[in-house]
C-alpha cells in the first residue's frame, strides 16, 4: 500500500509532522530542483517565536504559514528548544539596537534559553553563527547595518557517526545510465548490516528506491535516522521530497515495524531499471515459503551549502515584521529574512547545521547631536565593593570591602595576551 501523509499512524507520532510538512513544501518548491540543502524546522521554530505579537490579519497570516495556531506554534517551538534533542544542538538569540519597551511582553516569552543582548557587528554575528554550528556555518545570514532595529535568530547542528559505516565501491555500481558513474570514481556501499534498504510505493512518487543509515546512538539511546529516497527521473523534486518525508517520519517513529510502504521483491519484474537491478538467484534459506528478499544500496558521497531568501509571502516573515513592527508603532517596516544551510554525507558520517536570521530595519532616526564621554581615573579614587543578595537578606547592599587608590601597579606580564 502507498504510504501517505493521512495514514493516522503516521500523523499521531508528532502533531507537528503536518504543520513542517507543509511549511517544507513550500521552502523546497522556492528552491526548486536545484542542488541544495535546507532546514524547514529551523525556519518554522524561528517564526513561530514572533507568533505571540501578532494580532489581526498578521496573525491570520502566520497561522497559515504556520499551519497551526500561532500561540501553539510558539509553545512548541519553546518546548523543542527549552529539551533540545541530544543529536541536535540548537541555539536562539534576538539582539535589539535598543531595548524596546514596547516588546517587553513578546520578549518575556522566548524561550529562557534565548540570548540577547545590544545589537552586534557583523564580525561577532558571523562568530555566532561558526560557534553555534561548530563551524559547519561561516557566515551569519543577515547582514546587519545601521537602519538594522532587531535581529532574531536560531541555529540548528548535527554531526553524528554512522552506527555502521558504509563499505567503498567502484562508481560504476551506479549503473552505465548514470551520468554519475563516469564523472565519479568511488561510491558509497552498504554495509552487510545495520543499514536498511528497499522499494516502497509512495502515493507522491510512484516505486521509489529507500536507504536508511542510523547515527550511532548515545549513551541515553537517542538516534538519528537518515533517509534517502530515488524516483523515477521524471518525478518533480518535490513530490520526491515530500515522499522521502513522509517515508523517513514513519521508519523513525517505528524502527521496529515493516518498512513503510515495502513492496515485495516477487512483484517486480527482473532485469534493470534506472533505480535497481533485480535478479534472482539459487540460495537455502529458512523463509516458510523458500522465498528470501535481500537489498543492498550504492550511493554518493555529497555535500551542499545553501542560502534562502524567506521574504516571500508563503514564508510567513511579512507578517512577522507587520506583527512586531506593530508593536513599534512602525506599519510596514522592511526585513531581511534568510536561511543558511549546510550538508555534508560521507562514509563514516552525517554532518548538518542551518542559521535561520530575521531581521527588522527602519530608516535612519533624524540627525541630533550625541555627547561622549570617556571616563579617566588618572588620579587618587575610590573603591568599594558591595555585595547583592534578596533585599531581606542581611548581605544586600552590604559594602565588603573599599579602597582608595593612589598607588596604580604595572599589568603583570602573563595578562598581557
Amino acid at each position: 500500500m502507498p504510504v501517505s501523509a493521512s495514514a493516522g499512524r503516521v500523523e499521531r507520532v508528532n502533531p507537528l509532522h503536518a504543520p513542517l510538512a507543509h511549511y517544507a513544501e513550500r521552502l523546497h518548491r522556492a528552491a526548486g530542483d536545484t542542488h541544495h540543502v535546507a532546514s524547514p524546522l529551523g525556519a518554522w521554530l524561528l517564526l513561530a517565536l514572533t507568533g505571540p505579537a501578532a494580532t489581526g490579519q498578521a496573525r491570520a497570516a502566520l497561522a497559515e504559514a504556520l499551519g497551526v495556531d500561532p500561540d501553539d506554534a510558539a509553545a512548541a517551538a519553546r518546548a523543542l528548544l527549552a529539551a533540545p534533542h541530544p543529536m541536535v544542538a540548537t541555539a536562539t538569540a534576538l539582539w535589539e539596537r535598543t531595548p524596546f519597551d514596547e516588546l517587553t511582553g513578546w520578549r518575556a516569552g522566548l524561550p529562557e534559553q534565548a540570548e540577547h543582548g545590544p545589537l552586534p557587528d557583523q564580525a561577532t554575528l558571523d562568530a555566532w553563527a561558526r560557534e553555534r554550528t561548530g563551524g559547519l556555518v561561516e557566515r551569519f545570514p543577515v547582514d546587519v547595518t545601521p537602519e538594522t532595529l532587531l535581529i532574531l535568530a536560531n541555529a540548528l547542528a548535527t554531526r553524528v557517526s554512522w552506527a555502521d559505516p558504509f563499505e567503498v565501491a567502484p562508481a560504476a555500481e551506479l549503473g552505465a545510465g548514470s551520468a554519475w558513474a563516469g564523472r565519479l570514481r568511488q561510491v558509497l556501499r552498504t554495509p552487510p548490516v545495520g543499514h536498511r534498504c528497499w522499494v516502497s510505493a509512495t502515493d507522491r512518487a510512484g516505486d521509489v528506491a529507500v536507504h536508511a543509515a542510523p547515527a550511532r546512538t548515545g549513551d541515553d539511546g537517542a538516534g538519528m535516522l537518515v533517509v534517502s529516497v530515488a524516483a523515477a527521473s521524471e518525478v518533480p523534486a518535490g513530490e520526491v521530497l515530500a515522499a522521502a518525508r513522509e517515508l523517513a517520519v514513519t521508519a523513525a517513529a517505528m524502527p521496529d515495524a515493516p518498512a513503510p510502504g515495502r513492496r515485495s521483491l516477487f512483484d517486480l519484474p527482473l532485469g534493470e531499471t534506472p533505480l535497481w537491478t533485480l535478479r534472482e538467484e539459487p540460495t537455502r534459506t529458512f523463509a516458510p515459503d523458500g522465498r528470501e528478499e535481500r537489498a543492498t544500496a550504492v550511493l554518493p558521497c555529497w555535500a551542499a551549502e545553501s542560502r534562502h531568501d524567506l521574504t516571500a509571502p508563503g514564508f510567513g516573515f511579512d507578517a512577522a515584521a507587520r506583527a512586531l513592527g506593530g508593536l513599534l508603532g512602525l506599519a510596514e517596516p522592511p526585513f531581511e529574512a534568510t536561511q543558511s544551510a549546510v550538508a555534508r554525507f560521507g562514509r563514516y558520517g552525517f554532518e548538518a547545521a542551518a542559521v535561520t536570521a530575521f531581521g527588522m530595519v527602519a530608516g535612519l532616526p533624524p540627525e541630533g547631536v550625541a555627547r561622549v564621554a570617556d571616563l579617566r581615573f588618572a588620579h587618587p579614587y575610590a573603591v568599594v565593593a558591595v555585595t547583592i543578595d534578596e533585599a531581606a537578606s542581611p548581605w544586600h547592599a552590604l559594602p565588603v570591602y573599599s579602597a582608595w587608590v593612589t598607588e596604580p601597579t604595572e599589568l603583570p606580564a602573563d595578562e598581557t595576551t
